[in-house]
């Protein structure tokens, strides 16, 4: 259902223009002529407040666009985060405005069920107890098929596995340079959760590459993304990456890296020569509910 790999595309609905849209929907369409299944997307990537649900409208029109089947696209969407007039950013779990953020994202991406829907933020000023509540209507209304959470800690994961019974997905952020939930990942894989880590290529991008992933993606003759991704898979059978293309020639890139070899030598130097992780962005902790 959820592959070895999935793929984002928020850049294409910030600074978008119509070569970025174009190339775009070349990259998702050669990432389903791959066999990928796994597309994750969010109402709030737009290039303006005013334009939310950009980015779902992109992926909706690729599959429609596609020559090829489609019925096992598994397409996942977030909501909870908003935008108003002036770029005023903010968070909302109540259950009405979640309702009818699902209600957009279904229309948005042409769908009677969303296949994965995922709470993006926490709301700090709803009591944590209140938002699970709300999710747990949300998906007995009957518009989301699977659930999924965002940026929950582990405790936070437990006690939404009791509340709202069967969590479909957990998306935190994990990669090279950031690797403060790996008792997240311990949670999935205890409860056969599925960690979608976004970010995935941070600290193996060409600007800001970890010297110990130049050097091995070197001696594989491999990108550093490569590298960066095969790592990440190796943490956990439950972990999928989903790295942001906007480019054939990504999707291509990240696809290489399920056919690249580290063994365990490799991955060895690899977490033994890693910086050490950053710290939590101040963003999401200010998101934590008061209670």
């Amino acid at each position: 259902m959820f592959g070895s790999i999935g793929f984002g595309f928020m850049k294409a609905s910030f600074g978008e223009s119509a070569t970025t849209h174009d190339s775009t929907i070349e990259a998702i369409h050669e990432a389903m002529r791959q066999g990928v299944t796994l597309f994750d997307t969010a109402d709030i990537y737009a290039p303006s407040w005013n334009t939310m649900g950009h980015n779902e409208l992109l992926l909706a029109e690729a599959i429609r666009t596609f020559e090829g089947k489609t019925g096992a696209l598994l397409v996942a969407t977030k909501g909870g985060i908003t935008r108003g007039p002036g770029e005023a950013w903010g968070r909302n779990a109540s259950l009405d405005y979640l309702q009818s953020a699902v209600e957009a994202s279904a229309k948005n991406l042409n769908v009677s069920k969303i296949p994965l829907w995922q709470h993006h933020r926490l709301d700090p000023n709803l009591p944590f107890e209140t938002q699970l509540e709300n999710l747990a209507t949300l998906k007995q209304n009957g518009l989301i098929e699977r659930i999924g959470v965002s940026n929950y800690s582990a405790k936070q994961l437990r006690r939404a596995i009791e509340v709202i019974g069967d969590i479909a997905s957990v998306q935190n952020q994990l990669n090279p340079a950031y690797r403060q939930d790996l008792d997240v990942l311990a949670v999935c894989e205890e409860h056969a959760i599925v960690f979608l880590p976004w970010s995935p290529t941070k600290g193996a991008r060409q600007n800001d590459a970890q010297a110990i992933i130049k050097t091995i993606a070197d001696e594989k003759h491999a990108s550093t993304y490569a590298v960066a991704i095969t790592w990440l898979r190796s943490l956990s059978t439950q972990l999928v990456p989903i790295p942001g293309v906007t480019r054939k020639e990504s999707v291509e890139d990240a696809l290489s890296s399920l056919k690249l070899a580290l063994n365990s030598e490799d991955l060895k130097r690899i977490n033994d020569g890693l910086e050490p992780t950053q710290p939590m962005d101040a963003e999401l902790l200010s998101d934590q509910p008061k209670n």
